[in-house]
């Protein structure tokens, strides 16, 4: 099969180079020749690393380079048996390049978008024939990461979604399918990492560097929420809160920080703009952590405790299996534990504690128990 991909991004370009190392004849469309230039020179670059590493040898980065095809015109896209989209996130623009591609391309091909917000639905329904429409949204590296979740519209063929799904797997990822709800499972489950640990700093409970510290060293995850939220950007992160924050009708659960709003608003975006948290200048101050374990598991708990209770909401409303929820959140965001497994671990009679304590502490909806964890508890 012939594998389109749209958009020469850093996402683009990392579908593009995955499915060439798949055995896929590749065409990469960008209509900018000077993105679609840096795509194959970075393309070039990666496949020298991975030289230098013994990862392949050189004729098969000829083979790689070499299957990939890169072309301004979307008239290239003709012989697809599937195009992944991976441009800019607004619905507009993803009409618009929809519409055109399902003029060039036959009635047999897939249209997916990388999206990893917006609703599959809406960007199908710019079309004549939208069953052959769904999400399968990758995670930063593309060639590295092993998730993939396939989001199949209300207006999607079964068919098209199991080819989907066999070709991801034919790649050697990871497979989730999920309902075509606003951030799907990975960026949906995973706010409460973000907003609640703003939320305590808005509190004044701990600076940035203890509330990372504390998730780091007692948590056991890979980054603290504001490293991470600084290497993702402030403004991309704030981005998707905001557009999730929307999509679910303003539900108190998914509201966007001020702190991170006004982070945004100075151009404090994290690395990429030398600032955001933490100051990445050359010769900065560290910033230090209040090591206090007591405090440091004060705050675990309660950050541990709101996503489990978004992990159950999401197999609750019938977004994925419980198995897809930890399997995405182990394999996506790299967490330490899948969230219903730790909850087995912890207790679901101490998490609904946990979350019925700040819910009568702060009488906001935010902290409301999910039915099917108070459900647990009683079974």
């Amino acid at each position: 099969m012939v594998i389109g991909v749209l958009g020469a991004g850093t996402m683009g370009a990392g579908i593009a180079q995955l499915a060439a190392q798949n055995g896929h004849k590749v065409i990469l469309v960008d209509k900018q020749e000077v993105q679609l230039k840096k795509a194959k020179d970075q393309l070039a670059s990666i496949l020298l690393k991975l030289i230098d590493k013994h990862k392949i040898t050189s004729e098969k980065a000829n083979e790689i380079q070499s299957a990939i095809t890169y072309s301004t015109e979307l008239s290239a896209f003709s012989s697809c048996g599937i195009i992944i989209e991976a441009i800019l996130e607004q619905l507009d623009v993803k009409h618009s390049a929809f519409e055109q591609l399902e003029k060039v391309v036959s009635k047999e091909c897939i249209l997916a978008s990388n999206t990893s917000s917006l609703s599959i639905a809406s960007i199908g329904g710019a079309l004549q024939k939208a069953d052959r429409v769904l999400g399968i949204h990758f995670f930063n590296p593309a060639p590295l990461m092993p998730l993939v979740e396939v989001i199949p519209a209300v207006q999607t063929n079964v068919s098209f979604l199991e080819q989907a799904v066999s070709l991801m797997k034919s790649w050697d990822k990871t497979v989730v399918v999920c309902k075509d709800t606003p951030g799907f499972i990975v960026n949906r489950v995973a706010r409460p990492f973000y907003g609640e640990a703003l939320r305590i700093y808005e509190e004044g409970i701990a600076d940035f560097a203890t509330i990372d510290w504390a998730m780091t060293e007692i948590g056991g995850f890979k980054m603290g929420p504001f490293t991470l939220m600084d290497y993702i950007g402030n403004d991309v992160n704030y981005a998707v809160t905001t557009s999730i924050f929307e999509a679910f009708y303003y539900d108190p659960r998914f509201k966007p920080s001020f702190t991170q709003k006004r982070h945004s608003e100075a151009g404090f975006f994290g690395r990429k703009s030398g600032r955001g948290y933490f100051d990445y200048s050359e010769g900065a101050i560290i910033p230090t952590p209040v090591k206090d374990y007591v405090l440091g598991q004060q705050i675990v708990d309660r950050i541990l405790a709101m996503l489990i209770n978004e992990a159950y909401d999401a197999i609750f409303m019938q977004v994925a299996t419980a198995e897809a929820v930890d399997l995405a959140m182990t394999k996506g965001v790299n967490y330490p534990k899948g969230l219903i497994q730790w909850s087995k671990e912890i207790g679901t009679k101490e998490i609904l504690s946990r979350l019925e304590k700040l819910f009568a502490d702060y009488g906001e909806d935010r902290y409301r128990p999910n039915p099917l964890l108070r459900k647990e508890v009683l079974h």
